[in-house]
């Protein structure tokens, strides 16, 4: 527990190595990783393979690290080999329906409707600080922690601001913060203009129903002992006056934006597939028409189409509801397709914000260009198919 990802990933790497494999199997190694870590990880596998003669049949759901890193991709759908061969090959001329579909869906850049403007902003941080105490070891106590250190922000209505930054930035406390799972240790956090520390009873209970959250792993946060109807029900049991008959008409309201349907209701969660799952957690957290929902790596765990589907599912309720949006991630590719702005992380604290194209095409912090420049991304080449895009991308200089 007192490793990062990336130091247990490489421990786990050094264990299996020390044996010297002929083969080493990587399942989705590297899908918490942020992008600078991943690429650390996964440049230290391919090495320690090559001077032990090990091959490494790499499981994942991101094209963009299979371009890179495999030599030969098989392409599975229903417990199926559908596709198999070179990896250029694979990219320029895929022959199969799925495997086309598959690299459509990569994420890629979404001409967004501008926010609303407005005077008072949604959520507004100022100098947001959050100090984890250190745990007492034995005789000694560990040192405090600044997850958060002076982090300063705005969200206008209807906008999406995306947070990312290198694993144990901060992002998923500042997340926490907003809809009151975490305490701030100093600093100013306003909602609609009501400063939240000095919020009463009242106050602060409809706070926290007007800021709703979706979760990274949607089979951890639905009870899997509840049905979806009764799920997405949850946050109603807080409206005043709100009659059985409405509430479960507003569910099944949900379920059908969603894009699920009223049929799902009594399903149980181990029933759906990881798609499934992630949209009623969206409909969970919309159910009550909230003004802001945090988003907390809402889509790593998916693969790459039913990711954009989500996403762009995330998106249109968004323009038909009109909330607004922390969106926290690591993967920069998905950053364009879902945000109006991006503010980068490190450390605990914020050390760039830009409008979303802005960001991409002239990044001002050394930080925020090593991220752009270790992220994989796959581009249409000239002759049709997909290509890595960039020097920085290039399999040759592995």
């Amino acid at each position: 527990h007192e490793f990062s990802g990336g130091m247990r990933q490489r421990i786990m790497l050094a264990s299996v190595m020390l044996l010297k494999p002929r083969l080493l199997i990587a399942d989705e190694p590297t899908t918490a990783l942020d992008t600078l870590v991943q690429r650390e990880v996964l440049e230290l596998m391919v090495e320690l393979a090559r001077e032990n003669d090990t091959a490494i049949l790499l499981v994942s759901h991101d094209l963009g690290l299979v371009a890179r890193y495999a030599d030969d991709v098989v392409v599975m759908r229903g417990g199926r080999v559908i596709e198999r061969g070179p990896t250029a090959r694979i990219l320029l001329d895929p022959q199969h329906d799925y495997t086309r579909n598959l690299l459509e869906a990569m994420p890629r850049p979404r001409r967004l409707a501008p926010p609303a403007r407005a005077e008072v902003p949604v959520v507004e941080a100022r100098d947001l600080v959050v100090i984890h105490k250190g745990r007492r070891r034995m005789l000694k106590r560990q040192p405090d922690k600044r997850a958060v250190d002076g982090v300063s922000f705005q969200v206008a209505p209807g906008e999406t601001l995306a947070l990312v930054g290198e694993s144990g930035s901060g992002k998923t406390t500042i997340g926490r913060c907003l809809v009151g799972l975490t305490r701030p240790s100093g600093g100013q956090l306003t909602f609609r203009g009501t400063d939240l520390a000095r919020a009463t009873g009242a106050e602060a209970r409809a706070r926290r129903l007007d800021c709703q959250m979706v979760f990274q792993d949607p089979f951890s946060s639905l009870d899997p002992r509840h049905g979806v109807g009764r799920i997405v029900a949850e946050p109603l049991r807080h409206v005043p006056g709100l009659a059985a008959d409405e509430a479960r008409r507003r569910v099944d309201e949900v379920l059908e934006e969603v894009g699920l349907g009223s049929a799902y209701a009594k399903r149980l969660p181990h029933e759906l597939s990881g798609g499934q799952r992630q949209r009623v957690a969206i409909a969970r957290a919309i159910v009550r028409r909230p003004a802001f929902v945090v988003a907390d790596e809402a889509v790593s765990a998916l693969d790459m189409t039913v990711q954009a589907q989500v996403l762009d599912l995330f998106g249109d309720l968004q323009q038909r509801h009109g909330f607004s949006c922390l969106f926290i991630t690591h993967a920069l590719s998905v950053v364009r397709r879902i945000a109006h702005r991006v503010a980068v992380m490190k450390d605990g604290r914020i050390v760039e914000t830009a409008e979303t194209e802005e960001l991409f095409a002239r990044p001002r912090h050394d930080y925020t260009r090593a991220l752009l420049a270790a992220a994989p991304v796959l581009e249409p080449a000239a002759g049709g198919g997909w290509r890595l895009a960039g020097p920085a991308n290039d399999r040759s200089a592995l």
